[in-house]
């Protein structure tokens, strides 16, 4: 919906112009700013008006005693009915948008108010009574949050692009968050890439007076504490389409029309089905991609245009399609900037095209599938898991030839890849091998690439391991399936797959929303068992069947398909000067991230296919494209 920014300290009022100009992609419609001179107290808004188009849905807004004033990204999909009920309590509105419910609900129950909300957001709330800043970030981190406590003070924005007009913020980089985003090809918050600024968890809040956090709390948690629901499979299934199709109605409510991705998967076609019904005179618009070459196919992905074809005529929704080509790798450096983080994931270029199309169309509003496979499963790594009860009884010592066995296999077909990737870990025990699922670079052969430098800066000289440290927390009566669809949830859906689809979306000026991530259908997810999930090498076993009553078999049980750019070929033709270029020995040297010949040796056996190294690769070019963004700049 919008872009957020704003401080608490010894800043210049300046840099609320500053700040809020870095972000005006994220709402050409609208713009303010607050600045409460006497307070040390600064709030910017860029807006993308979506409910209550006219001029009372400028923010920063005050409620209408003047007590509170808010800065708000996102959509609340209940305010509706909390709003119903807040003027049964004598509130008064003087808008019709969901940031006056924010408004009046804090006044009504104050902190407490965020276990009232269903949707997405980030916000901060300037209490003129309390004189303090009240923040926080919804519960599945869908809308983007970055902070920074300095000796100046507090400051927040939506992007990190925006935090950074502050020139007083120390530019030192977060050793740890680069092992991260080496590891995983993203970070799990709250680390970022510097080490002074910070991702607000999903589903925390924090209070800052006089600019400083003197609070900060979690007020959500994804809640896999339940029992399980003792539903059949037939009822089970009723409900989840219940709780999808209410989902979807919510998510439809807005003044501007609302389109749809439309991959032909399950989960996009599940959404636009739902959708449909409550589209303006039924007429719903879908967005899709189609390969003008057959480099994503020689890498194993199936093109999703001629299923998204079929759903479409089948659903009777409007497809549009944008074609892509290699020319697309060129956005690459454009994307690192935009993202604020060095994610090495190009799908994140589907997601700007299809955006910019679908505002081209007059859509300012898109429903994603996101969700669907980290709620019911849906990843190989989910196979893989149930897999192991086949070759887990054999002793280490099998499990290690085993894995080394397979190690060495043909890097020149996906199938083989993915046989190399399961037993990878073979001969690692419990929540590490859990967690290893998620790693793209084993330790030692990671460990080789780093420069003595950035070994030093580590723990141990290793550096840490936040989803291990995350997953040993956990119950230990939490089962295998759960405490790996929770790992998805807290922090590669948030920090990877819902990072990279909002900023890309509104560098086109277009809200994306995810209806598998409402609060009522997560919850209902949780409570259901791992066989309703994972049922052998079946993912999403019960939502197939929810949904075989709407969409035809052949899209419902199409094999997984990435969202994905055929990176290898790129790596080797349209970025291979890009590669050569950010690579190169004195490019390595002068940044001091890395070790020169540990990155050539690494190099080298990837292009021999030795190995392969695509996505590591991808992921230091991506470091030093961010360094080059948002360090190297005066």
């Amino acid at each position: 919906m919008c872009g957020i920014g704003g401080f608490s300290g010894n800043f210049s009022s300046s840099l609320l112009i500053d700040m809020h100009q870095a972000i005006e992609h994220r709402g050409p419609d609208d713009e303010g700013v607050l600045w409460l001179q006497e307070e040390s107290v600064g709030l910017c808004h860029r807006r993308l008006s979506i409910i209550d188009l006219s001029a009372l849905g400028h923010q920063p807004m005050w409620d209408v005693s003047g007590r509170v004033a808010i800065v708000f990204n996102g959509e609340i999909y209940n305010y509706r009915e909390l709003r119903a009920d807040l003027e049964q309590r004598g509130m008064a509105f003087a808008s019709s948008t969901d940031t006056e419910v924010l408004l009046n609900l804090y006044l009504a129950e104050g902190e407490s108010m965020l276990t009232k909300l269903n949707g997405m957001f980030a916000f901060a709330l300037w209490d003129n009574e309390k004189k303090r800043l009240f923040l926080a970030r919804d519960g599945f981190g869908v809308k983007p949050f970055y902070y920074a406590q300095t000796e100046l003070g507090f400051i927040f924005a939506s992007e990190m692009k925006s935090l950074l007009k502050e020139k007083s913020i120390s530019r030192a980089i977060d050793a740890q968050a680069v092992l991260n985003y080496l590891t995983y090809l993203w970070c799990p918050a709250p680390r970022t890439m510097l080490s002074a600024v910070k991702k607000l968890l999903p589903g925390h809040a924090l209070i800052v007076e006089k600019g400083k956090i003197t609070k900060q709390w979690q007020y959500y948690d994804l809640p896999y504490n339940q029992e399980k629901t003792s539903l059949s499979p037939e009822k089970a299934a009723e409900a989840l389409c219940e709780h999808l199709a209410e989902s979807v109605r919510r998510q439809m409510v807005a003044d501007v029309p609302v389109g749809a991705f439309l991959s032909g998967g399950l989960d996009s076609s599940a959404i636009a089905f739902f959708a449909k019904k409550h589209a303006h005179e039924g007429q719903l618009d879908c967005f899709t991609i189609g390969f003008k070459d057959d480099a994503w196919i020689n890498e194993g992905m199936a093109e999703d245009l001629p299923y998204a074809q079929r759903v479409a005529k089948h659903l009777g929704v409007n497809l549009h399609t944008i074609e892509v080509g290699p020319e697309m790798a060129q956005e690459f450096s454009k994307m690192i900037f935009q993202l604020d983080e060095p994610q090495a994931d190009p799908s994140a270029i589907n997601v700007l095209l299809i955006s910019k199309l679908a505002r081209e169309k007059g859509i300012k509003v898109l429903l994603s599938g996101s969700g669907g496979d980290d709620i019911f499963s849906g990843y190989r790594r989910h196979q893989a898991l149930y897999l192991e009860k086949y070759w887990n009884w054999l002793p280490k010592s099998a499990l290690s030839i085993v894995q080394q066995f397979t190690h060495g296999f043909s890097t020149s077909r996906a199938s083989t890849r993915r046989v190399s990737k399961l037993f990878a870990y073979a001969d690692v025990e419990g929540p590490e091998r859990l967690v290893s699922y998620f790693n793209w670079i084993d330790p030692l052969s990671r460990n080789f690439l780093l420069s003595s430098w950035m070994r030093s800066e580590l723990v141990n000289g290793l550096g840490e391991n936040p989803l291990l440290e995350r997953v040993q927390s956990l119950p230990r009566s939490m089962c295998e399936l759960d405490k790996m669809l929770y790992l998805e949830s807290k922090y590669f859906l948030a920090d990877h797959n819902l990072n990279y689809t909002d900023k890309m979306a509104m560098a086109a000026g277009v809200e994306v929303r995810v209806p598998f991530l409402d609060n009522d259908l997560v919850a209902f997810a949780a409570q259901l068992p791992s066989e309703y999930k994972q049922r052998r090498l079946e993912g999403k076993w019960l939502f197939k069947k929810a949904m075989e009553p709407f969409l035809p078999k052949d899209i419902i049980y199409r094999p997984k398909t990435g969202f994905g750019v055929p990176i290898r070929s790129w790596l080797k033709k349209e970025l291979r000067e890009l590669v050569d270029e950010l690579l190169s020995d004195e490019v390595i040297r002068r940044r001091g991230l890395f070790d020169v010949a540990g990155v050539r040796s690494f190099l080298e056996k990837d292009r021999l296919g030795h190995i392969d190294g695509s996505y590591i690769i991808l992921a230091i070019m991506s470091i030093e494209l961010w360094c080059q963004a948002f360090l190297d700049v005066s």
